[in-house]
């Protein structure tokens, strides 16, 4: 039986409901005439989440609800989906954005069309205190044969791969709190995914017995990413892109973005550089 929670977190207003009666036009058009849009999130704190009130928060859903509001679109439901099923029912039309920290790169961007950047967020390791294996790198996991928990879908496993590190070392796991059990029961030797996301596992989690190291730099061809993450809609939708892109830019450069995502524990660290682009991003082969 569903918790009052998961309906709360999966439920579509009135509102809503309407768009199911498909009136014309681009999903900002169509969002725009219910006053609503729905999202897609995965439930991967501090990027997107439900919290006890039912409440739909973290960095992406906060950011988007400004955005969405000064285009004309104050309602915001979420549907929360596993991580790795994110992109193909985005693609499949159970909701017009996905709001949950997700890279941009080449291989997604295949899939679907990207908002500018929205964060930088690098990648780190859990590990037992003291780090008795010794991780560092990706690199280092691979070279040490160590056995490495990872979330389905996520980039973590683009990196290790790339590293060197065989599908045999990696361990899939679905949560975040699934990877802190099994590197804390010694069943993997680390976990990997962004320091922010493991930083913030750790503060739910006092007395684990667990530490996250440095960032990790990741490299694809031996090349250097950078690991930006942006909010994702269908291949088509360029009007909803656009106003979206403008809005977020803004909200960027006012510092406002600032004061939205420090609560999340972001940090000035965390904005894009203003350089990159998602063209940049989304180049198969980058300099």
């Amino acid at each position: 039986m569903l918790s009052r929670r998961r309906l709360l977190a999966l439920a579509v207003p009135t509102a809503a409901l309407a768009a199911c009666s498909r009136p014309e036009g681009t999903s900002l058009e169509r969002a725009r005439a219910v006053g609503a849009i729905r999202i897609g999130i995965s439930g991967e704190r501090p990027y997107s989440y439900t919290n006890p009130d039912g409440r739909v928060t973290g960095a992406q859903p906060e950011v988007a609800r400004i955005v969405l509001d000064r285009i004309g679109v104050p309602g915001l439901e979420a549907v929360r989906v596993p991580f790795h099923q994110l992109l193909p029912r985005l693609r499949d039309g159970q909701y017009d954005l996905v709001a949950a920290g997700m890279t941009i790169t080449p291989e997604r961007c295949r899939e679907v069309a990207f908002s500018r950047p929205d964060f930088v967020a690098y990648p780190a390791f859990l590990v037992r205190e003291g780090n008795p294996p010794g991780v560092r790198t990706f690199q280092g996991v691979a070279r040490a044969h160590l056995r490495l928990a990872v979330i389905e879908g996520t980039v973590e496993i683009d990196y290790a791969r790339a590293a060197g590190v065989t599908d045999d070392q990696l361990v899939i796991v679905a949560s975040q709190s699934e990877m802190l059990r099994a590197v804390s029961e010694g069943r993997v030797d680390a976990g990997a995914l962004t320091r922010l996301s493991l930083l913030d596992e750790l503060r739910r989690n006092p007395g684990s017995g667990l530490v996250v190291t440095a960032p990790v730099e990741p490299t694809a061809d031996g090349r250097p990413v950078v690991p930006a993450a942006g909010f994702a809609v269908r291949h088509g939708e360029t009007d909803l892109l656009a106003e979206f892109d403008r809005e977020l830019a803004a909200l960027q450069a006012s510092g406002e973005w600032l004061r939205i995502t420090e609560p999340f524990g972001f940090t000035r660290d965390n904005l894009p550089p203003p350089e990159l682009t998602t063209e940049d991003l989304c180049r198969p082969e980058r300099p």
